[in-house]
């Protein structure tokens, strides 16, 4: 290369930076096979010199001097691949939608449970792009006014509880009425949720205890004024409390505390978690039965008690363990508390007892007129009056269908006739006669194989 064409070089480089333009990559091989001429050689093309000229990279320049710099089109260019790896979840997804689950956190972590291996990033693409299938949101119409200030409790000091209700799709296409009792603690968050199929006195008893043995007993539980706990204030505003209500404070060793009536607000973190629970945990789920729903429940609540929560700037289960468990009382199994995980009974005069809006059968030599129900997991155990003898065990479901026990039913021997005199009369029984063995191939009932 000379000297002038050297220089020819640097002054058209410099012009180039000095502009800030870049030449396309025709046109910088056309400057480069100029300069050359004859010497030129697409296998010895300065890269360097092409990277500055054009502002594509060293490794794809490499890459097009494979095909002697000819620029190929992508075959896949503009078309959206037909497997994602969302691919079989967009359904669900679409359902978690309609159904206002709209938190992209918890729809990726309903996803994982199904076996998504993808990012938490595109599911929150996804639902970026279909907000359309959200229904609108309902608008507040009257006026909240000033709901007061928000107070704080010590560690271990103060539950909040409620229940909340949800309608419940079986698989007959009939719609049943479900309850969630909910507690969470005031200090630090933790939280507690269990489903009954009504929200009686019974099932408020059972869910407080199963309550307390998750999360310990408290000093005082914070409520509104239902049925269950209070009856009515007197003139000074002091509560008369429900006598059973009382009798259950006094046996497990805790006070109520009843917010101001019509202000259920007074208790804003359990109000919270109601609703938390209907828009985020119940949305688009199923479940088998209610114990399958109760074990769903119980692995959400350890969840969301082991997880971060920015609002409250810590982890529930390490701070209620460590201040909140110190000062709650540990639930400790005793005789008078069983009595209220196994309500009583009264048998019907076909033989069964009404428990969870289902009849359960008890067997006929059972004398008595009461019983008492257990439910344990998958199981409702029917235990005698003084609780000593295990009568029948039921399986658990939602369906209104009543539930049959072994010897529910007398079978006593019944009277049988003989003959007084010699019998006389004789009848001839014959073979059936041999049908047309055509179809018999069809058959594959088993036939003679079967056991």
């Amino acid at each position: 290369m000379t000297f002038d064409q050297k220089s020819h070089r640097r002054r058209t480089m410099n012009e180039q930076n000095n502009n800030g333009s870049r030449m396309s990559l025709s046109q910088a091989l056309e400057l480069i096979k100029s300069r050359e001429g004859k010497n030129y050689d697409n296998e010895k093309v300065n890269l360097a010199e092409l990277r500055r000229l054009t502002g594509i990279t060293r490794a794809k320049l490499r890459r097009l001097k494979k095909n002697g710099f000819v620029e190929k089109e992508n075959g896949n260019k503009g078309k959206k691949a037909n497997d994602t790896v969302l691919s079989g979840y967009t359904s669900v997804l679409d359902n978690f939608l309609r159904s206002n689950l709209t938190n992209s956190q918890v729809c990726y972590e309903r996803l994982i449970e199904l076996g998504y291996k993808g990012s938490w990033s595109t599911v929150r693409a996804y639902i970026a792009r279909h907000k359309d299938l959200i229904p609108a949101a309902r608008q507040i119409v009257t006026p909240q006014g000033n709901r007061g200030r928000r107070f704080s409790t010590e560690p271990g000091q103060s539950y909040q509880m409620d229940w909340g209700f949800v309608n419940v799709l079986s698989e007959n296409g009939d719609i049943i009425r479900a309850a969630c009792f909910a507690m969470i603690c005031h200090h630090c968050g933790q939280r507690f949720i269990e489903f009954f199929p009504n929200a009686k006195q019974e099932n408020l008893f059972i869910g407080m205890l199963h309550a307390f043995k998750y999360m310990g007993i408290p000093k005082t539980v914070l409520t509104d004024n239902m049925k269950s706990v209070v009856i009515k204030r007197d003139s000074d505003g002091r509560p008369i409390w429900n006598h059973d209500y009382e009798v259950f404070m006094k046996v497990v060793g805790f006070e109520t505390r009843l917010c101001k009536p019509y202000h259920p607000f007074t208790k804003g973190k359990v109000e919270r978690l109601v609703q938390f629970v209907k828009g985020h945990f119940l949305a688009g789920r199923t479940f088998m039965n209610v114990t399958d729903l109760n074990e769903q429940a119980l692995n959400w609540c350890n969840s969301q008690n082991s997880a971060y929560h920015k609002a409250l700037d810590m982890i529930p289960n390490d701070v209620h363990w460590e201040k909140c468990g110190k000062v709650a009382v540990e639930l400790k199994k005793r005789e008078e508390l069983f009595v209220y995980l196994c309500p009583a009974r009264r048998i019907s005069f076909d033989g069964f007892v009404n428990y969870e809006g289902r009849r359960f059968g008890v067997p006929y030599t059972y004398t008595k007129k009461t019983v008492h129900v257990y439910r344990h997991g998958h199981e409702l155990l029917i235990y005698s009056e003084d609780m000593k003898q295990k009568l029948a065990t039921h399986e658990v479901t939602w369906s209104r269908r009543d539930s049959y026990c072994k010897d529910q039913y007398a079978n006593p021997e019944q009277p049988e006739e003989f003959p007084t005199a010699n019998i006389k009369t004789l009848i001839e029984q014959i073979a059936q006669p041999q049908e047309d063995d055509y179809f018999d191939q069809f058959d594959f009932s088993g036939g003679d194989d079967e056991q």
